[in-house]
């Protein structure tokens, strides 16, 4: 057994079940041992953004990591983008990194680089084994610190002689710590804010969103009074019909510092303090009034809802809200193909159990309150901001569950970032549905100019404008071997939306707005 072998066959005793992969020369070995191992899935990728956006969203889903294969230390640079995005959404993720020969890389060959100086920017874990025996035991290393808690990138870089060299035995990975539980004095700390009568905000991120943290914060909230207000971009929320409906932060500065305008006491669980995306001028960087009391309840790392159970407990919390059940949405027949019909089309007809994977950036500003009282389902978003996320998301969230539709939605400007994760959904028969909202233009951009008050003029405007020449995405992709259609109106929006929901494989959708 070599150590390539023994790595595999240490992931796969893990529990890391799936490799998403671009291999070059240095992974050859690497590659080979995967038909020597059962219970390793590889998924090949086109393009490394591609494996490592699969490799979150699988990890957002599956709660539990999958692997990357990439080549070197250029593959890695291209896969940047995407582990930023798993590092900001808290998603556990191993990737495994070829690198030259030890003996190899004084020569500074054409692709030789500073592997571990690129990993260290995405990843909380970096390590670079020293040779094949070694291997293995810092495979189960990888595997143990992508698993501690929030979720982490660890990455471990494979030089090509301790993958063919021979290797130790198959190592045992730790289980993963248990999360921390948050001290007494801040339970009492959040009542008593929360006692005093003023107005306040459970500011919620994390597995606070999902089900049980949501039914927990709203007991919370029906004995006090307590607004509850998600983070502006969640790894995973849990929400639809007979669930806690809950508002996010807005992304504009204006709208948040709206949202939050009031606020005394703003008490945290498993995010962050509120801050703008980015800095414009005249407008603050922390979105919180100044005068408001920000707590920490639950660091992303601790046990949110442990926390959020005591104190609910604490303040005899054990009753929900009651709140009217929310009537689901009719599909509208008038109105044009707009962005609020489109949203109230999707709430009308996702199914139960779908996985709404959006990247739908300045189209879909409605989608999300619209589509409240949808069938149960789970909505994934682009928690880092850097887009080319949605496609490879919704490949890897296919992956993980296998037997639920996936519905990506998908703005056209950063659907052309990974497209080729469209030939991976192909070849792996996935059942995902891309929905691309063909503004043909990054529309963002052109508010954005406004916000940060620069003057556009003809240059500036060509530099956001994808229509010279249009995308044909029906014609893309059909070339990666995705069925596709293209739709002008709104009858037949819902007509083929109806249908594509109905079937199962991969099918795209081009939306032109």
């Amino acid at each position: 057994m070599n150590g390539a072998e023994s790595l595999v066959r240490t992931l796969v005793g893990g529990g890391v079940e799936v490799c998403f992969a671009n291999p070059g020369t240095s992974e050859m070995h690497f590659v080979a041992a995967l038909d020597r191992v059962d219970g390793m899935r590889c998924v090949l990728c086109l393009f490394e953004g591609g494996a490592t956006g699969a490799a979150d969203g699988y990890a957002r889903m599956a709660d539990k990591p999958a692997s990357t294969l990439l080549h070197l230390g250029p593959g890695l640079g291209n896969g940047l983008a995407n582990l930023h995005n798993a590092r900001r959404a808290r998603s556990p993720v191993v990737n495994i990194v070829g690198e030259h020969a030890t003996y190899h890389r004084a020569f500074d060959a054409p692709l030789t680089s500073d592997i571990e100086a690129i990993a260290g920017a995405v990843s909380a874990w970096v390590r670079t084994s020293p040779d094949s025996r070694q291997v293995a035991q810092d495979g189960a290393a990888a595997v143990a610190a992508a698993r501690t808690a929030p979720g982490q990138v660890a990455t471990l870089i494979l030089p090509a002689d301790t993958a063919w060299g021979e290797g130790g035995p198959v190592a045992p990975v730790p289980a993963a710590p248990a999360r921390a539980q948050v001290d007494d004095s801040r339970i009492a700390a959040a009542a008593a804010a929360l006692r005093s009568g003023q107005p306040a905000v459970l500011f919620l991120g994390g597995r606070a969103v999902r089900e049980e943290g949501l039914r927990l914060a709203d007991r919370i909230a029906a004995k006090t009074g307590v607004r509850l207000l998600a983070q502006v971009s969640n790894a995973r929320m849990e929400r639809g019909a007979g669930r806690v409906p809950i508002e996010r932060l807005p992304y504009p500065v204006d709208q948040a510092l709206a949202a939050l305008a009031g606020t005394r006491h703003l008490i945290i669980v498993g995010t962050t303090v509120p801050v703008a995306f980015f800095a414009y001028p005249g407008k603050p960087s922390l979105l919180a009034p100044a005068d408001c009391e920000t707590s920490i309840l639950a660091e992303p790392a601790e046990d949110q809802l442990d926390a959020l159970r005591r104190l609910a407990d604490e303040l005899g919390a054990d009753a929900p809200s009651a709140r009217p059940a929310l009537a689901r949405p009719v599909p509208p027949t008038t109105g044009g193909l707009v962005p609020d019909t489109i949203a109230r089309t999707l709430g009308a007809l996702l199914p139960e159990g779908a996985i709404v994977c959006d990247e739908s950036v300045s189209t879909g500003r409605t989608f999300f309150p619209m589509t409240q009282a949808a069938a149960p389902h789970d909505w994934l978003q682009l928690s880092g901001g850097s887009i080319g996320l949605g496609i490879p998301m919704a490949t890897g969230a296919a992956i993980a569950c296998p037997d639920r539709k996936v519905v990506n939605l998908q703005a056209d400007g950063s659907g052309l970032y990974t497209a080729q994760s469209l030939w991976t959904q192909a070849r792996e028969n996935l059942d995902v549905l891309t929905l691309i909202w063909a503004n043909r233009s990054y529309a963002i951009l052109r508010a954005e100019l406004a916000h940060v008050g620069a003057n556009p003029g003809r240059k500036a405007l060509d530099m956001l404008s994808l229509d010279n020449p249009p995308v044909d995405w029906v014609a893309l992709a059909r070339g990666y071997g995705v069925e596709a259609r293209r739709v002008s109106d709104l009858g037949d929006f819902v007509t083929v939306l109806r249908a594509a929901l109905a079937r199962k494989g991969p099918f795209l959708v081009e939306v032109a707005l």
